[in-house]
């Protein structure tokens, strides 16, 4: 079965989306299913989407557990065509759509994908697998500068030039195939030990390069949006700068064209408490959009 997802800021998204009996929400990132259910015990009808078909399972069996099959439907599929999906299943005009943009513990303990650097897996980090790229293409495959602007651009890496350099001289003597072929590297061109794993960033950088996150995020907020009721709410939660950057721009947008009305004016962060029981929502932001009647 493996870990159980744990949703993060559940009350303050309940609280916001205005869950209530008989109201229509697509979750647009259903993962293992935790807001999902959390929304169906309050009455609410869900589509449920995403993109990895094996934590649609996961996703399912914890629906069917907890008895809300009524109310909730799934489906593969990638949120930047959240408006064709939605239009395929009958949910337009809905009263919130919730974006959580992180990470299920499934796929970063189970799913043996190289998501995380504390293990020793094959460097893949498709959320898809038709998805042609895996990580260990791009490592094995871009030139020095190429990483560099990868590493730069979505892992906002200070250290860019030296660890690309690095990657470039070790895969001349042996291709990059696992995880801790990569955090040997990265270990190498950084010697000091700060808050956060030398890897971190790398991994990041790669991850939403393979899937493709930043582009997807920002195709998919103005579809999401159209398809919303007068009235009804977008709720995205981030995990870092350049998805919440993403998501405070088009939010501003909206707003200064008068078309929607940003609640939170600055990121609700997870309480201690969540974070004492929770350590992975510490980087937790959630910013809501309501749409203008």
């Amino acid at each position: 079965m493996g870990p159980i997802h744990k949703p993060v800021l559940t009350f303050e998204i309940l609280e916001y989306l205005k869950v209530a009996p008989g109201k229509k929400f697509i979750d647009a990132t259903v993962g293992e299913g935790g807001h999902t259910v959390e929304i169906a015990k309050l009455g609410g009808r869900i589509l449920g989407i995403d993109q990895d078909p094996a934590i649609l399972e996961k996703a399912q069996s914890r629906i069917q557990i907890a008895g809300y099959e009524d109310q909730i439907t799934l489906t593969q599929g990638n949120f930047r065509d959240i408006d064709k999906i939605a239009n395929e299943y009958g949910f337009t005009n809905v009263d919130g759509i919730l974006f959580d943009l992180g990470m299920s513990s499934w796929q970063l303990e189970i799913s043996g994908r190289g998501f995380t650097f504390q293990k020793d897996e094959p460097l893949d980090m498709r959320m898809d697998s038709r998805l042609s790229v895996t990580a260990a293409d791009l490592l094995n495959g871009l030139t020095r500068n190429e990483l560099e602007k990868l590493l730069q651009k979505f892992g906002e890496e200070k250290r860019a030039f030296r660890i690309a350099s690095l990657i470039a001289r070790a895969r001349s003597l042996k291709p990059f195939r696992t995880t801790h072929d990569l955090v040997g590297v990265v270990e190498k061109a950084i010697r000091e030990k700060g808050r956060i794993h030398p890897a971190t960033r790398v991994f990041q950088a790669l991850r939403i390069a393979v899937n493709d996150e930043i582009d997807n995020l920002r195709s998919a907020l103005p579809r999401a949006f159209e398809i919303l009721s007068d009235g009804g709410r977008l709720a995205i939660v981030s995990f870092h700068s350049l998805e919440d950057r993403e998501v405070k721009d088009f939010s501003v947008r909206m707003e200064k064209r008068r078309l929607g009305r940003i609640l939170t004016e600055k990121p609700i962060f997870p309480s201690g408490e969540e974070v004492s029981q929770n350590p992975r929502s510490r980087s937790a932001k959630l910013r809501v959009l309501e749409k203008s009647a």
